[in-house]
């Protein structure tokens, strides 16, 4: 796979909002995180932060690491 790991960390992120039904918008309110910068992030276009990684987590309900986890096959 060619992808940067800005991309693939993009890609899974999108992944773990999708299960969980929310838009990027709800993601954002949730995390306390602006919707510009998820939307950057998700599009593979902002280096995140490390506590920002534990915030998106934490409002997710998954570990930090599961965000670094490869995104599925399908998702693209």
């Amino acid at each position: 796979m060619d992808k940067s790991p800005l991309k693939l960390f993009g890609l899974r992120l999108i992944e773990l909002r999708k299960i969980k039904g929310w838009s990027q918008e709800r993601l954002a309110l949730e995390s306390g995180l602006a919707r510009s910068y998820v939307g950057g992030v998700e599009r593979g276009q902002r280096n995140i932060a490390v506590l920002n990684i534990y915030k998106l987590a934490e409002t997710l309900g998954v570990p930090a690491s599961a965000l670094l986890e490869p995104p599925s096959s399908n998702s693209d």
